[in-house]
């Protein structure tokens, strides 16, 4: 035999070797989807429940974070029917609320309004886009308030404070959504993309060595022939793979537990809890203090248009 010749004997030897076991594998599944198949060997119960969990985990995770990703996007909450411009967008409240306020003259406060933008375009959420509509209504109103009026208009301060605190609250739904994504989002992506993938692979594993069983023991039984008139060489075949399925099994039992016995989800859930606790606190915090601040400020009007009528 020639070089060529051997080296081609030794390549289809090692095909062979390497496509034998899946063909054999993908046979017995075809077997089996069609009913042309012989007994099914049948897994462990404890094996199955840890399946079933696994899939119920697997389901959980699947879903939470399709509902939970929306933390990565910080416009979940823009409003899709506002028009908002470039120069919106650009410095944010309490920037042109501090320049609003050195304002000299409406040419001053114009110039405010449409001052340069930062570099960092102001954040699209819902919080920050009642901020810029806020601010706005108020320098419109301010600005079409008669010159040489002694009294600032009542609503203007009115929305002028709500707009810096609707900035505050937009600010700390960011800060949430950054703990979110930090201590949430990056661990359950990681169990569902590692562990519990982990687990799949093993699960894998196990179909493929019970396939491969139930491949030999289909050969040897060939022809109607009982386990008694197996051949040598078929009960060592049927042997092996019994031993590669055993093993099998109990490696997958052991990555299934593990994933499952982790504290790790339940521990990013309560990051996920605390991140929304901590942004409604605050921000019923911030809300309740410019809710009083504007009290003030309409107790203040009534009484004044009260003591007008009066006089």
């Amino acid at each position: 035999m020639d070089k060529f010749a051997a080296s081609f004997t030794s390549f289809g030897k090692t095909v062979s070797s390497s496509v034998t076991p899946f063909a054999a594998r993908s046979q017995q599944w075809i077997r089996e989807q069609t009913g042309n198949a012989g007994e099914k060997t049948e897994l462990p119960h404890d094996y199955v429940e840890l399946e079933t969990r696994i899939d119920a985990l697997k389901a959980t995770h699947q879903k939470l974070l399709a509902a939970t990703s929306q933390y990565a996007n910080e416009a979940y909450d823009y409003p899709p029917n506002i028009k908002e411009s470039f120069q919106d967008l650009g410095k944010g409240i309490s920037e042109k609320v501090n320049l609003l306020s050195k304002s000299q003259n409406l040419s001053d406060a114009q110039a405010a309004m449409v001052a340069p933008p930062s570099a960092k375009p102001q954040p699209k959420t819902f919080s920050h886009a009642i901020a810029r509509a806020s601010l706005a209504g108020s320098q419109n109103i301010t600005m079409a308030t008669p010159q040489g009026s002694t009294e600032p208009d009542p609503l203007a301060q009115g929305l002028e404070k709500v707009a810096i605190a609707q900035e505050k609250v937009g600010e700390a739904r960011l800060e949430q959504d950054e703990q979110i994504q930090g201590k949430f989002l990056a661990g359950w992506s990681t169990t569902l993309n590692q562990n519990i993938k982990a687990a799949d692979k093993a699960r894998t594993a196990v179909q493929n060595a019970r396939l491969s069983l139930d491949a030999a023991k289909g050969r040897a039984a060939a022809g109607g022939k009982h386990e008694e008139s197996y051949s040598e060489p078929q009960r060592r075949a049927i042997e092996q793979a019994e031993d590669v399925f055993v093993e099998k099994v109990d490696e997958a039992t052991s990555v299934m537990r593990n994933v499952l016995d982790t504290p790790e989800p339940l521990r990013n859930l309560v990051e996920l809890m605390k991140a929304q606790a901590e942004f409604h606190a605050r921000a019923a915090e911030i809300l309740e203090d410019v809710a009083k601040n504007i009290a003030d400020i309409q107790v203040e009007q009534e009484d004044g248009w009260r003591k007008a009528r009066e006089g």
